[in-house]
């Protein structure tokens, strides 16, 4: 539906919006991002506690191969498939992205089909588009095929990230038309993915460049250029980076695609290529004497030249010269010659010659000279040619060319940057990205005339909607005031005259949609007396860079006596009340001021960033007498843009409107003053009239006209497909996976049997009955099993697990017996020790019950008799027997002795002194606060009596060494145990006992434990050894 403005509330004015709850988080939080080349793809990822990680493969390598080997019954990606292409090179697709979204007649698919003869092409019998026919049953689409490819990118992804990923940021050249970012768009729903952006590689390479030096954008234009040249084209873009307001994150960076130039077929592809042609010439040349047949038609063979042109062209980058060699080339003849850079450059040199194209495109587009540019930045991986950097740093006049960005991941890392930034599960820095239209957009449309001469005539009219390097994504609405009937209008490109002669071709179809609207007629039938503004078609061109027609609509409008609201009987006599303390104090009644009427609802208005034609302009334009023509649009400047913090016009217009109001309430509030002698009575007033908007939903038949889309059934069958492809290599995987557990238990058990830790406890027999076994299973798995299926692998491997399990066990609990009876032993001791140590505390310092003391005692002897009762029993048992002596047993034993221990421990942690009566002797025996030797043999002042002894508690009798006494002025409890502040700073550990023997209490906090009442001035028994 419509959204609709808040209104402000009464009593405020204000704009009466809630704060919104919170985004629900996502089933997962990591998203993904794809750089999407034509010869091989990044893959990046964000995660909590991972920001920004490039995917390794299962190779652990940076960078995938966008190739797809489907065989009857598997499939490959990446570098299997590159493997596999060298063996059977019709069944691995590759390059297969320039023939995504192009009819079979397409000058392009020409092109491919001259490239890699050995791939069979078809056309769609529906749609005319190109189908890869492998087998007379298998035929993929390249949708199908990039599908794949993306579900294959996506459990990559989920591999490294540890958990499920939906959402992804795909990056697709910026050349790419409408139908061939559908075609993506559908081959990510196959792979059902949601994909939050189709970004620009362009525009995602400048949003990694600027992200990383977020500090070096100021207030002033940056314009930079980026040079990217890949594996199959060249992208040319020209970016300024400045700061900018705005009014939900203030001042932040922002980039903005000023220009762009490409050239489709300029790439390193094309040089492996005519390297793959000279290496050729090189073979045949070596085998003509022998009357050989050409190499050329040899598929195979020359997909081995092709890996070798790649090789050659990336070492001659930094070498003068190498040599080609390939091993059993064709017919087991080996291959090997020299070849030099020189003969390179040779080869190439009229695409060396096509390097500047791009920057003159670029530089047109955003019209700006080489001189405004500060910095000139390579990327792609065909930039490491040393002519392709040569010539262009002669066409653009710098003294060097930038290199200080990752050629290979730049755009997979701006990527995954926006896909944070979409997602609601992360929260980054703003950085505002302003893209631009590479392609302009038209609406076309036809309406009767009359002519001087009474006549009728059609005339066609055009109105350019989106224009050339215009900003997106943004909204346009254009209005049709001259029809009152279901009519038709078509949207197409624009002026293409930008674009060379193969470009022009290869481009498709200039005509995008034809629309037709149903119910207008009707529309106006149903509202007679009102009055029409018009036919108001509402098109968005998102993030993507995909065109939409959102809604059309017929809106009417009428003028209409304004209601007072019916008020409440509460409301009535609270005004009343109001009215009499008014007239009280001289003010006029509630009924004379003026009433401010409620304002209407209005339309929201456009997106941030989007650049709508006022209405007025729009009306003028459909209904004009003579029609603009995309050029005439094209020179005139476009309208001016709202700067991000200005206030849109609806919020203009309720300012004024409030500010009239206050000037209305002031004046009535003047005139109430003297309500003396104002009349009792006014005349009445006429009726306010206010104006009534109604909108009436048209509905729009769309007619697709460069590529029809797949239909639903279409998309589902060919998502059905790909899942049960899918399925079956998960299936193949499993069974696998199965067959290599089974085949290393065997070599693994077959081992185990000759060793001695295995020998000593089992005998001869049951060795041999385990060994018999194993060699029947094998002998199994090498005649059945390549045809066996995955339950039956499992079968035999749990047959032969339960055969050894006995054997295992008994191995593994004497490799467990040592460490788990010395552990048991020493928690018995501490123990002991423990509980012998609480039982010597005086009954007046006691903490424990003796109902807690005679458990832990019983939990001990339970625990030392069942340990000598299991080892008698264990030392009658032969090796080869079922032990009885478990280590899980002992280790549940040591639980339950050691909860014991624990609950005493914490309990004496937490107990409090008991309080006892002052004795006047004791506090006088006491030595002074000031003595100089804090133990009881400290020596008096000279000229004063020697103190009496210390008062000692006496100690009860125990097996235990003598208590030490130690003089400490506080008690601090830590992690390590108890630690006392006397000189040596003793720590009492975990297990010890300690018995405070007097003292007094210090209520002042203690600054370093922030704990008060720290008791000090003790004496305390240690019945532990003291660490110190």
């Amino acid at each position: 539906g419509i959204k609709k403005v808040n209104r402000p509330c009464p009593p405020c004015g204000s704009s009466g919006r809630t704060r919104r709850p919170p985004r629900p988080l996502p089933d997962t939080l990591a998203v993904m991002s794809v750089d999407l080349g034509s010869e091989s793809m990044k893959v990046a990822i964000v995660k909590p506690g991972v920001p920004m990680e490039i995917v390794l493969n299962k190779e652990s390598r940076r960078k995938t191969p966008v190739t797809v080997a489907l065989k009857e019954n598997e499939r490959f990606f990446g570098d299997g498939a590159a493997s596999v292409a060298i063996k059977n090179p019709k069944v691995a697709l590759r390059y297969f992205r320039d023939l995504l979204g192009k009819r079979a007649d397409n000058p392009h698919v020409a092109l491919y089909r001259r490239r890699f003869p050995e791939h069979e092409l078809a056309a769609d019998p529906r749609r005319q588009t190109v189908l890869f026919r492998l087998t007379p049953q298998m035929q993929f689409s390249p949708e199908e095929v990039l599908g794949m490819v993306l579900n294959y990118s996506r459990s990559l992804a989920e591999e490294f990230a540890e958990q499920p990923i939906k959402d992804a940021v795909i990056t697709v050249p910026a050349f790419f038309n409408q139908a061939e970012r559908r075609a993506v768009l559908q081959a990510a729903r196959m792979a059902d993915l949601k994909v939050l952006q189709l970004i620009n590689a362009n525009t995602a390479t400048a949003l990694s460049y600027g992200v990383f030096r977020r500090k070096d954008i100021n207030a002033t234009a940056q314009n930079v250029m980026f040079y990217d040249m890949g594996a199959g084209s060249t992208v040319c873009t020209v970016v300024t980076y400045q700061t900018v307001k705005t009014k939900e994150a203030g001042t932040q960076p922002q980039l903005q695609i000023r220009g762009v130039g490409f050239d489709r077929t300029l790439g390193g592809l094309e040089m492996e290529l005519r390297l793959r042609e000279h290496l050729a010439g090189l073979f045949n040349e070596q085998r003509r004497a022998q009357g050989a047949p050409d190499v050329r038609g040899n598929p195979r063979a020359m997909a081995k030249l092709l890996r070798e042109a790649n090789r050659l062209k990336t070492i001659l980058s930094a070498n003068a010269d190498h040599t080609a060699q390939i091993e059993g080339l064709m017919d087991d003849v080996d291959f090997k010659a020299k070849v030099t850079r020189a003969e390179l450059e040779d080869l190439c040199a009229d695409l060396f010659e096509r390097v500047p194209g791009p920057v003159r495109q670029a530089l047109g587009s955003a019209e700006m000279s080489l001189d405004e540019i500060e910095q000139v930045i390579l990327v792609g991986g065909a930039t490491r040619v040393p002519k392709v950097q040569e010539a262009l740093l002669k066409a653009v006049g710098k003294e060097e060319l930038g290199k200080n960005i990752n050629a290979d991941e730049a755009a997979a890392m701006g990527a995954v940057y926006q896909a944070a930034a979409l997602s609601k599960a992360f929260k980054v820095k703003p950085f505002g990205v302003r893209d631009a239209t590479l392609f302009p957009i038209q609406v076309e449309f036809s309406r009767e005339v009359e002519e001087e001469s009474g006549g009728r005539s059609l005339k066609h009219n055009r109105r350019l909607l989106f224009s050339r390097m215009g900003p997106y994504p943004q909204r346009k609405v254009i209005t049709f005031n001259r029809y009152s009937h279901d009519f038709r209008f078509s949207v197409n490109y624009g002026d293409l005259g930008f674009l060379g002669p193969d470009d022009l071709r290869a481009f498709g179809s200039p005509n995008l949609t034809t629309v037709k609207l149903k119910g207008v007629g009707e529309a106006f039938r149903k509202h007679p007396g009102y009055e029409s503004k018009g036919i108001k078609a509402h098109f968005n061109l998102d993030e993507s860079g995909v065109l939409s027609l959102d809604r059309v609509e017929s809106v009417f409008e009428t003028t209409v006596e304004e209601k007072p609201e019916e008020e409440s009987t509460l409301t009535s006599k609270g005004r009343g009340r109001q009215e009499d303390r008014g007239g009280r104090r001289g003010r006029a009644p509630e009924a004379n001021r003026r009433v401010r009427p409620p304002p209407q609802e209005e339309e929201e208005g456009p997106a941030e960033g989007s650049r709508v034609e006022p209405p007025k302009q729009a009306e003028r334009g459909a209904q004009g007498e003579q029609a603009e023509t995309p050029k005439e649009a094209e020179k005139r400047p476009p309208p001016p843009e709202p700067a991000a913090d200005k206030a849109p016009e609806g919020e203009k217009a309720a300012e004024e409107e409030a500010g009239e109001e206050k000037e209305a309430r002031e004046k009535g509030e003047g005139a109430a003053e003297g309500g003396a002698q104002a009349p009792e009575e006014e005349p009445p007033k006429a009726k306010a009239l206010k104006r009534q908007k109604l909108v009436e939903e048209i509905t729009a038949e769309l007619v697709v006209l460069d590529l029809p889309d797949p239909s639903d059934d279409e998309l589902a069958r060919s998502l059905r497909r790909l899942q049960d492809l899918t399925l079956r290599d998960l299936e193949k995987q499993e069974r696998e996976k199965a067959a290599n557990s089974l085949e290393a238990f065997i070599f693994e058990t077959q081992d185990k049997l000759y060793q001695s830790e295995y020998q000593e406890v089992s005998t001869e027999e049951q060795r041999e009955e385990i060994s018999v076994r194993l060699r029947a299973t094998s002998a199994w798995l090498e005649d059945e099993g390549f045809g066996a299926s995955t339950k039956d692998l499992k079968e035999k491997l749990a047959e032969l697990r339960k055969l050894c399990r006995g054997l295992f066990l008994r191995v593994d609990e004497r490799r467990k017996w040592p460490e788990r009876l010395a552990a048991l032993d020493g928690l018995l001791n501490h123990s002991s020790i423990f509980l012998k140590g609480a039982r010597m505390i005086p009954e007046v310092d006691q903490i424990f019950t003796e109902v807690e003391l005679n458990t832990l005692e019983r939990v001990i002897d339970e625990t030392g008799a069942w340990k000598n009762a299991t080892l008698a029993e264990q030392a009658r048992l032969a090796p080869a027997e079922k032990p009885v002596l478990l280590s899980k047993d002992i280790e549940a034993r040591m639980a339950a002795l050691d909860r014991e221990v624990q609950y005493l421990l914490n309990k004496a942690k937490f107990a409090k002194p008991r309080p006892r009566a002052k004795d006047r002797n004791a506090t006088e025996t006491e030595p002074p606060r000031n003595a100089s030797a804090p133990g009881p043999e400290a020596a008096p002042p000279t000229g004063e009596p020697a103190p009496a002894a210390r008062t000692r508690v006496p100690i009860p009798a125990a097996p235990l060494p003598s208590p030490v006494p130690v003089y400490v002025r506080s008690v601090v409890r830590g992690p390590r145990g108890v630690r006392f502040g006397s000189g040596e700073r003793p720590y009492l550990p975990h297990g010890g006992l300690a018995v405070e023997k007097g003292g007094e209490t210090d209520n002042k906090r203690n600054r370093s434990t922030g704990i008060e009442g720290i008791r000090i001035n003790r004496v305390v028994d240690i019945y532990a050894p003291v660490i110190k």
